[in-house]
């Protein structure tokens, strides 16, 4: 297994992380993607990926691609909560229309 430096004339979208995995495709409808590797490293404009010695290398006009891995970025809560107490004062009467919120899985 070998590494392969992509360099990219602008920046890395900043949600890219080390362990992440790169791929390419040089189909436009994207039907055919290769798996380059997991990232090792990472400037602001470029990446370094393991990659199998038998994987095709991409060309300057191949689309690169990357997926996070669910692993290192899944899991409970850390550090962040919410705690709301609801007081109703009014002497009339009142209803509660809705009360929400949302959660959603993060990257970081």
């Amino acid at each position: 297994m070998g590494s392969i430096t992509i360099n990219f004339a602008n920046k890395i979208q900043t949600s890219v992380q080390i362990g992440d995995t790169a791929y390419y495709t040089n189909d436009l409808n994207g039907e055919s993607i290769v798996q380059i590797g997991a990232i090792t490293a990472l400037t602001g404009t470029s990446i370094t990926a393991e990659i199998p010695n038998e994987v095709v290398r991409p060309t300057n006009s191949s689309f690169i691609l990357f997926s996070k891995t669910n692993a290192a970025n899944t899991g409970s809560l850390k550090g962040y909560f919410l705690e709301t107490k609801m007081e109703n004062d009014s002497t009339g009467k009142v209803e509660l229309f809705s009360v929400g919120t949302e959660v959603f899985e993060s990257s970081k």
